[in-house]
């Protein structure tokens, strides 16, 4: 499986680029051979490259750069919703002709099916134990065997649906395994995405490549795992068990939940009853036949494995045993990751197979073994030392970088436990040319391809998640995702390759799931949608201030406390302004705290996050144009942060125009684009709400204290100004500014889309839609009764009782007290929604059933 070196051509790398990188002695280049041609496979690719020149290359990154950013493809190593990091991608392909990928691909093969046979082995007959192929120090000791899933039951010939292999070239060009990864692999998604960017911004070149399509190996994959529940139903429903937003390969876990038209759910999201697994949905419980999961082993099942796992589904494991819901790759593979199998792999092949391994694996020594104990000590610094248990603290040591002291270490840890340790030759990577600072260099290489099992066997992705090394001074790329930066691989064949029809409707399971969401995924659409409203009416509010502060008419002090306090209760960032005189006189430094202090819950920044970070929970279920708006404000909540750095500018009020039309933006797209599911609905209710819920906090903390004539007209056209009906009110009323004229336009006016009125009336149109789980409730439910006792509150109001200053508190004293009752009939409607769609709140379950029932 060596590359076909080209004949003597004349371009070479010289005439590519000025300054061509110098490929080491030791490695293979991809690229270029010893004389400084370039290989055959390689031509088309770097003849581009010289017509494009570097200035058309470097436009070639950025527009990469912007697609991934936009599609919100991320390697998320911080939990940071403003500054999430990007993933990175090379924009050259590596390439391999056909001829010597179908090679490859052979050997992928067997080596998939040699691995799905090893899991059948060791958790069945064992027979690889007892005939002393492995030894059993290896197995027992691991903490990945799970004897809980011996014999468990399968329904298909293949136990292992997926399987990955990281690859490196030797310096003659030969492949060689360095790794497997048997429980959850990651990287299909972004070879999928890559190949999406790349074809994007170099189309021309990838048509006339001819490079082998993906579309077949995620047709499989949705065969496969359709057909894995076929015994069970005729429509299955499958889901993508994710750890969650905060796995640093979330977005690949999205993505390919939407690319193969599963759900995804996180473990909170499933719920074990009466011997099934079930789907916390808005229609309830749901079934769950299939489960994709991008959960390790040991994070899966609370009640048999890590107990403080918050990943996993407590009872999962029994559910299993049973065969009532299939799990893949099934638990307990990941055992088939220890890199100590290596070292007895080519045995492992003849007894299960009687073949010899076509993809050889680097050379590796089980520490456990004397005889290869006594060689890695002597040869430490020539190996990669690895922990035989793999963790996710597990790091490999290269003996190479060790001074004296770091190998007498070492040493000492491998003599203490020897069966814990694996070394392994390092082979530096083969050295691939990448796009960088605008000129073509060269960075270690390693591929990782991906296997699915098939009727036929197992079926290859035609060509892998190819990485380099992300900058000069590092040697190694590591077989993390992280830490690397990844290129498209191409494979190119001598046809054009047509793209393969996908008969979707054909499939087991092809059954509407658009309203049968995750409680989770509503949940977090719900507050999306109020944090959104909070951050809209703060900023509102805050242009306002600055407005009014810095206008040409004396603002007078009576008329800036009581918007002042108003921010402080809008924001709920209390105390605030109340009873600070120092800070009603000079509240710039309080002000700007509330604009960019994330660590102040309710300012502005803090309540973006919020609402990002719910985003970044359900990024499937957001649009293309969703995603670019919320880019951009990203960036303009940064433009805010350097523009508040030393307190505030000169003119605040215009520093905030930006973020309220991102939130307008976003506002609309989802009102003009969002087609009217449950998503849509509890994003709508949520919004609604929650407006509803400022708009009379607003009206309680502003118009409640009366103030002489002058304040007053201030303080109520500020409250007009600051939700965009000033104009309207001045149209309607003239100069007639009374505290009833503006309850009557923010209150009671039905095309007013900013009024009290509007928003319950809305309300209570979206929640009679809502799925209806209390079948034996007689009359309304609780929560129609919260919105028509606040709909029938504000109807029937007198709006000059509640202009009128009550003589005992010197207050509007009727104005307080219905605002007060609509805030909380409102608060408690939230509070039912949460408890019967989100938590799904039920009465004391027994734990323990005679008899399992047939349904919930």
């Amino acid at each position: 499986m060596t590359d076909t070196v080209a004949p003597s051509i004349t371009t070479t790398a010289d005439e590519l680029f000025v300054a061509p990188y110098l490929a080491p002695s030791n490695a293979y280049d991809e690229a270029f051979d010893g004389r400084g041609s370039v290989r055959l496979p390689w031509q088309a690719i770097t003849t581009a490259m010289q017509q494009l020149g570097a200035e058309g290359m470097q436009d070639r990154h950025l527009r990469a750069q912007r697609i991934l950013r936009d599609d919100g493809a991320t390697y998320n190593l911080k939990s940071d919703p403003l500054s999430p990091n990007v993933w990175s991608l090379d924009i050259i392909p590596n390439v391999m002709m056909k001829a010597e990928w179908l090679k490859l691909e052979s050997a992928l093969q067997q080596r998939a099916k040699l691995f799905d046979l090893l899991y059948k082995d060791l958790y069945g007959e064992q027979r690889l134990l007892k005939e002393g192929v492995i030894p059993s120090e290896i197995i027992f000791s691991h903490p990945g065997f799970l004897r809980q899933c011996h014999d468990m039951p399968w329904p298909s010939e293949h136990r292992l649906t997926f399987h990955a292999v990281d690859l490196v070239r030797d310096q003659s060009g030969r492949f060689i395994a360095t790794g497997d990864r048997t429980q959850a692999p990651s990287g299909a998604g972004y070879a999928l995405e890559n190949r999406t960017v790349v074809s994007r911004i170099l189309p021309s070149l990838f048509r006339d490549s001819r490079t082998m399509r993906l579309s077949g190996f995620f047709q499989t994959v949705r065969e496969t795992i359709s057909q894995l529940a076929a015994h069970i139903t005729e429509s299955p429903r499958i889901v993508v068990l994710t750890p969650g937003a905060y796995s640093s390969t979330y977005f690949e876990q999205a993505f390919l939940a939407n690319h193969l038209g599963y759900p995804l759910v996180q473990g909170g999201d499933l719920t074990v009853r009466n011997g099934k697994v079930w789907m916390k949905s808005l229609d309830g419980l749901s079934r769950v036949d299939v489960i994709l999961r991008r959960v390790e082993d040991a994070f899966c099942d609370q009640a048999e494995l890590r107990s403080d796992s918050g990943l996993g589904v407590p009872g999962l494991l029994e559910v299993a045993r049973q065969g009532n819901v299939i799990v893949t790759n099934p638990l307990g593979s990941g055992l088939l990751e220890t890199p100590a199998l290596l070292a007895f792999l080519p045995d492992i092949a003849q007894c299960l197979m009687g073949e010899e391994l076509l993809l050889p694996s680097v050379d590796s020594y089980w520490c456990g073994n004397a005889k290869q104990l006594d060689y890695v000590l002597n040869n430490l610094p020539q190996l990669i030392i690895k922990p035989a248990f793999r963790s996710q603290l597990s790091k490999s040591v290269y003996g190479h970088q060790l001074d004296k002291q770091g190998l007498a270490d070492i040493t000492a840890a491998i003599l203490e436990n020897p069966i814990a340790y694996v070394a392994q030759t390092y082979i530096p990577g083969s050295h691939s040319p990448i796009w960088e600072d605008g000129a073509l260099s060269s960075r270690p290489c390693i591929l990782r391809t991906f296997s699915v099992a098939s009727d036929e066997g197992y079926r290859v992705m035609p060509g892998g998640l190819a990485r380099v090394a992300d900058s000069r001074d590092q040697t190694i790329v590591s077989k993390n995702l992280s830490g690397s930066r990844s290129k498209d691989m191409w494979i190119l064949s001598d046809t054009v390759e047509a793209d393969i029809d996908v008969p979707l409707d054909n499939l087991p399971g092809a059954q509407a799931e658009a309203a049968n969401l995750p409680s989770r995924v509503i949940e977090n659409l719900f507050w999306f949608g109020r944090y959104a409203e909070r951050a809209e009416m703060s900023l509102r509010l805050m242009r306002t201030i600055f407005k009014q502060l810095n206008g040409i008419d004396i603002f007078p002090t009576e008329s800036r406390k009581v918007l002042l306090c108003a921010m402080s209760d809008i924001s709920g960032s209390l105390p605030g302004f109340h009873d600070q005189p120092e800070l009603l006189e000079n509240p710039n430094d309080e002000l700007a705290a509330l604009v960019v202090d994330s660590q102040r819950m309710g300012s502005i920044k803090s309540n973006l996050q919020q609402m990002l970070a719910c985003a970044e929970q359900v990024k499937e279920m957001l649009s293309a144009d969703t995603r670019i708006i919320l880019n951009e404000l990203r960036d303009h909540i940064h433009s805010i942060d350097r523009a508040y750095i030393n307190g505030l500018p000169p003119v605040p009020e215009e520093s905030l125009d930006s973020l309220v039309t991102s939130l307008l933006a976003i506002s609309g797209l989802n009102h003009e684009s969002m087609l009217r599911g449950m998503d849509w609905m509890f994003q709508e209710i949520g919004r609604r709400t929650e407006r509803a819920m400022l708009t009379a906090n607003l009206l309680k903390n502003t118009l409640s204290e009366p103030l002489p004539s002058l304040q007053q007209q201030q303080v109520l056209e500020s409250v007009l100004l600051s939700v965009e009906a000033l104009i309207s009110f001045r149209r309607r009323y003239r100069t007639r500014a009374r505290v009833s004229y503006g309850l009557d336009l923010l209150m009671i006016d039905r095309s007013n889309p900013r009024s009290l009125i509007y928003q319950v009336e809305q309300l209570r149109k979206y929640v009679s839609e809502l799925p209806t789980t209390d079948q034996g409730t007689l009359g309304l439910s609780p929560e129609n009764r919260f919105i028509i006792k606040s709909l029938n509150d504000i109807q029937l109001a007198d709006l000059d009782s509640l202009a009128q200053i009550d003589e005992t508190s010197q207050t509007r004293h009727n104005l307080t007290e219905l605002m007060t009752q609509v805030m909380d009939n409102l608060e408690h409607l939230t509070t039912i929604l949460s408890d019967k769609y989100f938590d799904h709140t039920a009465g004391p379950q027994q734990l323990v059933k005679a008899k399992w029932k047939n349904n919930v």
